[in-house]
């Protein structure tokens, strides 16, 4: 029993010697190497998005950034005292900027799902909305319900990356699905009669059939869950707490439906 006790012991002083770094790593030293530190440290928060999704964000006749994302994004470096740099780049980018460390955020209409969240964490969401079809009068004016899209013949349009792209094939299987890299050129191609319809979120649907009442009807139903959040790279854990605190406290004080209210009233009524 005394030479067990006494190869036990020396196993485990050789286990201590050998993992003595990684045992001497502290809570503190987490902290100093956590991107909510050094976002404080330098004074600047960098936000990846893409400028061309109105009223989200997009860039206004004085080239400035500006929408509702622009906004949460103002009001979240206000916050943490800091200055806002908003990066923008396009869609296919901005998870890859993220990974590698370009971005701190990604805040730019990107729904949280499964599949993205094997590579990047997300907060809670901080808006929600589902995908709908925006429907062309002159390919389409049967068209009432969404089921209807599957069906050999049908052509739908999608921009590449988003959850509708990822959405659409599974849906609608016998369905032609063409991709752009456009979000005008997916509601253009339905105006003009070379697509069905057009999938994408709640609000840009809602958006287009108002440019294009005379060509378009939109199905605002939405068939799918698309919940908004602030994505993060995989295991900060001090960012991504503060991101939580962050939209709880700007659903309580009013600020997150003041800001809905400023962007999508007009839109949706709402």
């Amino acid at each position: 029993m005394i030479r067990y006790i006494r190869i036990v012991s020396l196993a485990f002083v050789a286990l201590t010697m050998c993992c003595g770094t990684a045992l001497a790593i502290t809570p503190y030293d987490v902290y100093e190497g956590s991107n909510l530190r050094q976002i404080v440290s330098r004074g600047k928060l960098v936000v990846g998005m893409e400028l061309k999704f109105w009223p989200f964000e997009y860039v206004d006749e004085q080239g400035k950034p500006v929408g509702f994302d622009v906004d949460i994004a103002r009001t979240l470096a206000e916050r943490l005292g800091v200055e806002l740099e908003i990066k923008d780049m396009e869609w296919t980018g901005l998870i890859p900027a993220l990974t590698a460390g370009k971005i701190d955020i990604i805040i730019s209409g990107i729904s949280g799902t499964l599949e993205r969240a094997k590579s990047i964490t997300f907060s809670s969401p901080y808006f929600t909305t589902g995908l709908c079809a925006l429907v062309s009068l002159k390919k389409a004016p049967d068209l009432t319900d969404v089921a209807g899209l599957n069906a050999p013949g049908r052509v739908i349009a999608v921009k590449t990356g988003t959850t509708a792209d990822l959405v659409a094939s599974k849906r609608f299987p016998q369905a032609t699905i063409n991709r752009y890299q456009e979000e005008t050129a997916c509601a253009r191609d339905v105006a003009t009669g070379r697509a069905d319809a057009f999938i994408y979120d709640q609000i840009s649907i809602a958006k287009h059939q108002k440019q294009n009442p005379d060509t378009t009807r939109a199905l605002l139903t939405p068939f799918t869950y698309e919940p908004f959040c602030i994505a993060l790279q995989k295991g900060d854990f001090d960012l991504w707490q503060y991101l939580e605190m962050y939209i709880a406290t700007i659903k309580a004080d009013g600020t997150l439906e003041s800001l809905r209210a400023k962007h999508f009233k007009e839109i949706l009524g709402q």
